[in-house]
């Protein structure tokens, strides 16, 4: 795993596989109001997406799914066929409270996918394992279409952001997909790509540890 250096106002991200990249906190945030928040991101699979934001202080639930097409084709075998136009996803129930969009946006880039891969992440390719948010808000709008605007400026990566902001309801996946990296420890694809994401997480972010 690639080093991460903790108190600076950089914070390295480290892709299973992939060369760590510094990433700026977001320059602005969505208001914290009262009262539980959602946020919906895609970026690969959503089992490692999941593994990750579980482990995030102040977020209350993830869900895996897809976001982007009809409830009709949300479901694991037509998603797959790569014609439906959804996005494999998360959503996040999270206490503004306790952490922010910003700093679940920080995450999503620093350390749970790479930005960079267009229409794939990994060993996964398609446009369903695209990077894209879906803002729930027209305030997660205008904070995620700003956050990845200072990204490109700051060259955090040595190639164009992907990351789409796109419009679409979330459909919760199959049962079976749900907490899968909890409930599946040792799967090979789990070990391979996604404890590794979980692990940045707990070094760059220790803070934001769940206890």
């Amino acid at each position: 795993m690639a080093a991460i250096f903790i108190g600076a106002p950089l914070v390295t991200g480290a892709i299973a596989g992939e060369k760590a990249v510094p990433i700026p906190r977001v320059a602005i945030d969505v208001p914290r109001g009262q009262g539980m928040q959602t946020a919906v991101l895609a970026g690969g699979c959503f089992w490692g997406m999941e593994a990750v934001f579980e482990q995030v202080k102040g977020v209350r639930d993830v869900v895996s799914g897809y976001a982007g097409g009809t409830a009709k084709s949300a479901n694991y075998g037509a998603v797959s066929t790569e014609r439906t136009g959804h996005a494999e996803a998360i959503r996040i129930s999270y206490d503004p409270r306790i952490v922010s969009y910003a700093q679940l946006l920080r995450v999503y880039f620093a350390v749970a996918h790479d930005p960079t891969q267009l229409n794939r992440q990994g060993p996964d390719t398609g446009p369903s394992y695209r990077s894209a948010i879906f803002p729930q808000t027209p305030d997660q709008k205008r904070v995620a279409a700003a956050y990845i605007a200072q990204l490109g400026k700051a060259g955090a990566w040595n190639k164009p952001i992907v990351t789409r902001i796109e419009s679409g309801r979330f459909y919760p996946a199959e049962t079976h997909h749900q907490d899968f990296a909890r409930k599946n420890p040792v799967h090979p694809y789990i070990l391979r790509w996604d404890k590794p994401k979980v692990a940045a997480f707990k070094a760059a972010f220790p803070g934001m540890v769940k206890g």
